[in-house]
């Protein structure tokens, strides 16, 4: 015969949920706002999918996650360049228009505020720099993640931890 009944519900009742630790792996959904507003939301989308300790997340991030449970909705306040650290003014550097155009599209625009990608040195990454001004020959950009240096409200959904 098969398990009892009364076996199932003990078994059920003190089963836990997964717990993250610093190399789960995990599908959630999260938002990272500054002061201007949302930097990224996944609420509206589909869960993001990511492992910890792979550099996806920040450090001061990762750590509010370790301990938390499966199904855990929760919201942090971090302050000023703790997520990201703080503004670091050797990150801004002027990029050679004739440099872009070897790179990407010879007749791009680059307009304040748009944010473009660069290959990294390997070529098998990339990172973003948002443009703060131009001239005729060259492009300046900031390279500090847009929220270093500011207060960074961290809301997270564990959907799953494994």
């Amino acid at each position: 015969m098969g398990p009892s009944l009364s076996g199932l519900l003990t078994l059920s009742s003190t089963s836990t949920a997964p717990v993250v630790t610093a190399g789960s792996f995990l599908t959630l959904h999260y938002r990272l706002a500054g002061p201007a507003g949302d930097i990224i939301n996944t609420f509206q989308d589909k869960p993001a999918t990511l492992s910890l300790g792979t550099g996806e997340l920040s450090p001061a991030v990762e750590q509010r996650l370790i301990g938390m449970e499966e199904g855990t909705h929760a919201t942090f306040e971090l302050p000023a360049g703790d997520a990201f650290g703080d503004r670091n003014p050797e990150m801004q550097q002027w990029v050679a228009r004739k440099l872009l155009a070897q790179m990407g599209d010879p007749d791009e625009q680059y307009a304040v505020g748009d944010v473009v990608q660069f290959p990294t040195p390997d070529g098998t990454g990339s990172y973003a720099g948002a443009v703060i001004e131009s001239n005729e020959t060259a492009v300046r950009f900031d390279f500090n993640h847009p929220l270093a240096g500011q207060p960074v409200t961290f809301e997270v959904k564990l959907i799953g931890v494994l």
